[in-house]
């Protein structure tokens, strides 16, 4: 086979697939779909795990793919058919992960924090990615075969590249896995043993206000890799003007308010850390900035979208008039009837879901959920054509999800507020729309890619839906279990001592639960959103003290896992339906983006990196830079997803992922409260709960190297250069 003339960039008219429609080699294998599945829960967890961390994500085909000739070479001669069908599997849970983690955890942010668990995250996860999938089937011919030539799906063609040069796996797997090896070992060392610190700071008391600060973990350096010097450039420089012109000049100015807080802040100026100024000012500017860029991302994108929607249309009613019979294997598709019937059982379980298992105190008219079952049907199959359209022009990074995602808040909320429907019950509907909806754009984009990468090699579509839907299904739970993993792995319980009558709480203030318990003893949980008194937050009230002990700072939310994107869903559902956005602050970030705009860069990136903090998008750009050098020093411009350095790079960030969620299950295994929360045996056979110093062994032996800002720098050098040594180094 691999002698055979074969491009897939040939035209039109002189391509043919790999793999012709005559030959049937083994495709849809037992192994295969369990390699696949396995593939789905790993990617899906450390995609949640890097993207609520920083905010975005990377594809995960090519490190699947290559991963995937390598482990089923092990077991004997693959097919390439059969690695397609790994890689197909795989590469939905970290698409289906963008989807729900840009929305679902704004529930804890609309003040529905207690809801945030795991049997709520599946069911909206798990209907958004089999839209997403059934949504694609009738537009796969229009898209894929019939715009072959004019669509490139940069990814997806990428990804048929290394599958052909198979051959050459075990050369292309040992890049990712020495990646993962030495990012393993560096994230081990600095999170869990904790022999450097894994964030060098300086504030420096010659410019107040501003911090210069560094999170250096391996993922964000892999990620800077593969985004480029250009994209995590413009992160950087939104993190420079956050940070070090924004930050620095309300300090200034804010001088003169003496000891009177400023809202959205309950602390005055004058006594504000970076971190404060951060949280209550520079993130409602950056919200504005990133609603702002996302929306014009989404205008600039409208003549595809109304083109995308025609054609799309157009397929549809070709396949209702029966003209899309399978001709051949490569030909068939999951039956018309199959999408109809499915997209109607979605409507059924969002109504069921929504009807019977209503979240406590936001409950709605069965009507009313009807009617959210239904928008998201006819949401979805708009976006999901805009987001396959716009994945096969520019890729799938460059597919606008956000935007859909705050597109479909903007419009639910609206007409909610022209009927009314203005009580916190109806913005947690919004967002489960807007959920579903954003989620199913995600795994869209990843799909159309899959089913180009399918079309080029000569695989059954039929068999890559199926993979599709398997591979949804399966990392569903990864995904779901990850979120609520780091949510209680990263919470903190912060002494906050505020007085407040319980009968008359201030604006914006709401008890959430009656009984709380925390340390054996019984609160009343109180949440407070947009209050110009108290600080927006979970807090516990104590009936016998009458004030507020603790704030209960969940790991969403936190410095560790902003979830930047789902922050914003909350803002915007907040601001449309209760008036409560400081308006002055998002309309600053929006006329950044416009001066941004003017300037001739494309506002996303720069937008996201003035909402992100500085230690991420820096440590981002360190990356970018060494591909830069990389560059400069090979002579190279037109690094491939399939390149050594962004193989090694992809090494690096699973290696982040993977071990930084060790490191959070290690410390929920020495919380002194675990004995309460696990069964009796499990206590008993692992000795829970472990000593604090069990693994952090660190500081005893390194000393004062352990927390020395130089040191921590020093060996986040070291893991860049041999980032730098592994991408100049050829591929066998």
């Amino acid at each position: 086979m691999s002698e055979r003339p074969w491009s897939s960039t040939a035209p039109p008219g002189e391509f043919r697939t790999y793999i012709s429609a005559e030959e049937s080699p083994k495709e849809f294998t037992i192994r295969a779909v369990i390699l696949g599945a396995l593939f789905g829960l790993l990617f899906g967890a450390v995609t949640v795990y890097v993207g609520l961390r920083a905010g975005l994500t990377v594809s995960a085909s090519i490190p699947i793919s290559v991963l995937s000739i390598s482990i089923l070479r092990a077991f004997g001669r693959s097919t390439i058919l059969e690695n397609n069908i790994v890689q197909t599997t795989g590469s939905a849970g970290e698409s289906l992960a963008a989807g729900v983690m840009f929305t679902i955890p704004a529930l804890i942010f609309l003040g529905f924090g207690s809801e945030f668990t795991f049997w709520r995250i599946f069911p909206l996860a798990l209907l958004g990615g089999w839209l997403g999938v059934l949504f694609m089937v009738p537009l796969r011919r229009q898209l894929i075969v019939k715009e072959h030539g004019n669509l490139a799906f940069p990814e997806g063609t990428a990804c048929a590249d290394v599958l052909v040069a198979g051959e050459r796996g075990g050369s292309f797997a040992g890049r990712v896995f020495w990646g993962l090896g030495l990012g393993g070992v560096y994230t081990f060392l600095m999170n869990t043993v904790q022999a450097w610190t894994s964030q060098p700071e300086g504030r420096p008391s010659w410019f107040p206000g501003a911090s210069f600060r560094a999170a250096i973990t391996s993922e964000y350096l892999g990620v800077g890799y593969i985004i480029g010097p250009r994209v995590s450039g413009i992160l950087f420089a939104g993190g420079i003007v956050s940070w070090l012109v924004m930050m620095p000049a309300i300090k200034f100015y804010g001088q003169l308010a003496g000891n009177t807080p400023i809202y959205p802040s309950t602390i005055p100026i004058p006594l504000m850390t970076p971190d404060d100024i951060w949280r209550s000012y520079i993130r409602p500017m950056g919200a504005g900035a990133v609603a702002a860029a996302g929306l014009i991302t989404l205008l600039r994108t409208l003549p595809t979208i109304l083109s995308a929607l025609r054609a799309g249309l157009r397929d549809v009613r070709a396949e209702g008039a029966g003209q899309s019979a399978a001709s051949s294997r490569i030909d068939r598709d999951v039956p018309m009837r199959w999408v109809i019937l499915g997209s109607i059982v979605i409507v059924a379980m969002m109504w069921v879901l929504l009807t019977f298992h209503p979240m406590k105190d936001a409950g709605t008219f069965w009507w009313q959920n009807l009617f959210a079952g239904i928008f998201v049907v006819i949401f979805g199959f708009l976006f999901v054509t805009v987001a396959g359209r716009i994945s096969g022009l520019l890729g799938n990074s460059s597919n606008p999800i956000s935007g859909m995602s705050i597109a479909t808040l903007m419009a639910t909320c609206a007409i909610f507020f022209l009927a009314g429907w203005t009580a916190p019950n109806y913005a947690v509907l919004a967002l489960m729309i807007g959920g579903v909806v954003c989620i199913a754009a995600a795994i869209a984009g990843a799909t159309s890619q899959d089913l180009k990468t399918g079309y080029l090699v000569g695989a059954t579509p039929f068999w890559q839906q199926m993979g599709l839907l398997v591979g949804v299904t399966v990392s569903t739970v990864a995904i779901g279990a990850t979120l609520n993993l780091m949510n209680k792995g990263l919470e903190k319980y912060i002494p906050t001592p505020i007085p407040v009558s319980i009968q008359a709480l201030p604006s914006g203030v709401k008890i959430e639960r009656d009984s709380f318990t925390y340390q054996n003893k019984s609160y009343v949980l109180i949440n407070s959103l947009g209050s110009h008194e108290i600080p927006d937050g979970e807090y516990l009230y104590d009936a016998g003290s009458h004030r507020i002990e603790y704030q209960w700072a969940q790991g969403i939310g936190s410095d560790k896992a902003p979830a930047p994107q789902a922050r914003l869903m909350a803002t915007v559902i907040n601001g449309i339906l209760n008036q409560r956005l400081p308006w002055r602050l998002v309309l600053m970030g929006v006329a950044l983006v416009i001066a941004v705009e003017v300037l001739g860069v494309r506002s996303l990136a720069f937008a996201t990196g003035s909402y992100l903090s500085i230690a991420t998008t820096g440590a981002m750009f360190a990356g970018g830079l060494v591909r830069a050098l990389v560059e400069a020093t090979t002579k190279k411009k037109d690094e491939s997803e399939a390149s050594p350095g962004a193989l090694y790079s992809s090494g690096l960030i699973a290696a982040g992922g993977v071990f930084g969620l060790l490191g959070i299950i290690i410390a929920l295994l020495q919380d002194p409260e675990i004995s309460n929360r696990v069964p009796h045996w499990l206590t008993s056979v692992l000795g829970l709960p472990w000593r604090a110093d069990l693994f952090a062994f660190g500081p005893k032996i390194m000393g004062p190297l352990a927390t020395s800002n130089l040191f921590g720098i020093f060996m986040f050098a070291l893991l860049a250069a041999s980032l730098f040594y592994f991408a100049r180094k050829k591929l066998d």
